[in-house]
């Protein structure tokens, strides 16, 4: 078994939310539909996971 950094910790969208403080799930959504939000995941139980390495990414790639 490897060993999971931080980095590499799949978040839930409940986490990212928790995280991102005062977005709400709709937007979250809307901004994975148009190509906006962080990369994510879509496991096979269909569940969708955002990797906490691609969360810092995209919301450093932000305009300020």
């Amino acid at each position: 078994m490897t060993k999971t950094t931080d980095s590499d910790e799949l978040l839930t969208i409940a986490e990212v939310l928790s995280e991102l403080k005062g977005i709400s799930r709709a937007t979250f959504y809307r901004w994975r539909a148009t190509g906006r939000g962080p990369s994510s995941t879509r496991l096979p139980n269909g569940q969708v996971r955002i990797r906490r390495s691609d969360l810092r990414s995209w919301f450093d790639s932000l305009p300020s």
